[in-house]
Order: structure tokens, then C-alpha cells, then sequence
């Protein structure tokens, strides 16, 4: 269950975007990705309720940011596997031709 967060891409890029480069309101994250403020919305809500990202509220704008005690750590660690295999699932037979997904990295 925790990597189905993942899978979609817009909470992925969502969480990218809060790794990357901190916390960001609504509009802010739109900007950046591209992406609707409906879709964004509901993504956020999402990744809210299952404790990744959490908001506090700066003025009239929610700021949204990840778990930096929780979730930050475990991205850290995905990363340094992923960079581990990179090479190995990059000749990987079964996952020929698909893209190695970092955190810190691009999609």
C-alpha cells in the first residue's frame, strides 16, 4: 500500500516537488508541475490522509510540505538503493526501456 502513493504521477510529482524544493501552497505546486488545481487538490488530500504530506496555514494560503521525520528518510533511502541498482535494472531484461524513477531525480 505504501507505494501506491507513488504510482500516480501526479502525487508523485507532487512529492518530488515538496523534496526538492520545500514547502509550497496550492498555486505554487500548480505552477511547477503544470497540472490543474482540482487535480493537485485532490492529490494533496490524499497524501494528507495517509500522513505523508502534511499543511499548516500561512496567511490565507495552506502551505503544504512532506514528513520530515518520517517520510524525507525513507525517500533518502529509496534513492541510495535506486542509485545502487541503477545499472543492474537498467539491464534488467524485464524492465528494458523503462525509466528509473528518483525522488531527487527527474521522472
Amino acid at each position: 500500500m505504501f507505494f501506491r502513493a507513488f504510482s500516480n504521477e501526479t502525487r508523485f510529482g507532487i512529492i518530488r516537488l515538496l523534496k526538492e524544493s520545500g514547502p509550497k501552497s496550492v498555486s505554487e505546486i500548480c505552477r511547477e508541475l503544470g497540472f490543474e488545481q482540482s487535480r493537485v487538490s485532490h492529490n494533496l488530500k490524499s497524501l494528507v490522509a495517509c500522513g505523508f504530506v502534511y499543511c499548516e496555514w500561512k496567511g490565507k494560503n495552506r502551505i503544504y510540505a512532506l514528513d520530515e521525520k518520517h517520510i524525507v528518510p525513507i525517500l533518502r533511502n529509496i534513492d541510495r538503493h535506486i542509485e545502487k541498482y541503477d545499472k543492474r535494472l537498467e539491464n534488467c531484461g524485464i524492465l528494458k526501456g523503462r525509466k528509473t524513477c528518483k525522488f531527487a531525480g527527474s521522472v
